[in-house]
């Protein structure tokens, strides 16, 4: 079982440009419409069995697929738990926990309903950030598209030099992706 934080990210290291547009990844198609991403997006759901998600990530979500008024367009059949210190709407009949506070005592909960599958934190990089700071984050896949951005969210706004993170993976998607998968390495100080 590994907690793990599966995105797409901008070659400067940014999810979302300053106004949370993800229009900078979409002018690329659908996932089915390029090369491989469809079927690592696939394997990669398949060993999961819980995921976390920050709020702004969950609200987009809503806005995108429109989910309020099309609530069976939610497309995660594994619980979910959305960190939020504010009120945001439920998706009708989506199995989503409205939590907050201390990622660690709910991670123990995303575990035990994952059943021995995987853990995915959706984003932000905020609240993924947490994660490893409580020593719960054991991989990063990065799916890094050809383009900058100027601003906007950060992928990991955490320093993370010591120990430094090992690269498990390199894999080209099309002529769009590189695919990097890195291991979360604990640091051995007490």
């Amino acid at each position: 079982m590994k907690t793990q934080y599966y995105t797409a990210t901008s070659i400067n290291g940014y999810l979302a440009d300053e106004d949370n547009s993800l229009d900078w990844l979409f002018q690329f198609g659908e996932i089915e419409d390029i090369e491989g991403v469809d079927a690592d997006y696939s394997r990669f759901i398949d060993q999961i069995g819980a995921l976390a998600m920050g709020s702004t990530t969950y609200e987009w979500i809503i806005d995108h697929e429109n989910l309020l008024e099309h609530p069976g367009k939610w497309s995660y059949e594994v619980p979910a738990w959305v960190f939020s210190t504010r009120e945001v709407p439920a998706v009708e009949g989506a199995d989503i926990h409205f939590v907050e506070g201390d990622v660690a005592p709910v991670h123990a909960d995303m575990v035990k309903a994952a059943d021995g599958k995987n853990v995915w934190l959706v984003g932000g990089g905020d609240l993924v950030g947490q994660f490893h700071d409580q020593g719960l984050l054991d991989e990063i896949i990065l799916s890094v598209a050809p383009v900058t951005l100027a601003s906007g969210a950060p992928l990991l706004p955490r320093t993370i030099t010591t120990p430094p993170l090992k690269l498990a993976d390199v894999e080209k998607r099309g002529d769009v992706f590189a695919v990097l998968t890195y291991e979360v390495q604990q640091s051995t100080e007490s």
